[in-house]
């Protein structure tokens, strides 16, 4: 994992609900509810995602886990990253605006992404489908620094 870097020290930090526009927040917590009843037959992503236009191009800090999608045995240069353990691989996964895709160039051990991590980079507000497990993220971050979460 990458020390901290001037970088990571001028990037604002944010929470997944800050990714969630105000006018969908209250409707996005009845929607997380819905998404953990895995017995409803319900599998489609829930489109209620809207991104946040105003932080398209910020550099941001965002702690979540990773969902690898590019790599081998050794590094991951390509994931998802998203705000709990095992969101995608049950279903229905989190709407748009709570999956960010990440393509972290000098790849990342495979070994240090079980547990929550930081990533630091430029936000974009772009929305992509993943076609090899159907879902779609509603930002980017390029420029991508990964580090150890640190809950202090």
């Amino acid at each position: 994992m990458s020390k901290s870097t001037e970088f990571d020290r001028t990037a604002v930090e944010l929470q997944w609900h800050d990714l969630v526009p105000e006018s969908e927040r209250e409707r996005a917590v009845q929607a997380h509810a819905q998404m953990l009843d895995h017995n409803s037959g319900q599998a489609d992503q829930l489109l209620i995602g809207n991104t946040r236009p105003e932080l398209n191009g910020n550099n941001v800090k965002i702690p979540g886990f990773v969902i690898p999608l590019e790599g081998d045995a050794d590094t991951i240069t390509e994931f998802l990253l998203v705000p709990f353990y095992g969101a995608c691989i049950h279903v229905p996964p989190p709407p748009p605006n709570q999956i960010i895709h990440v393509k972290f160039e000098q790849g990342a051990p495979t070994k240090e992404l079980w547990d929550i991590v930081y990533i630091t980079g430029t936000l974009k507000t772009e929305s992509l489908v993943t076609e090899s497990i159907g879902v779609e993220s509603g930002y980017t971050i390029s420029g991508a620094v990964l580090e150890s979460y640190d809950k202090a």
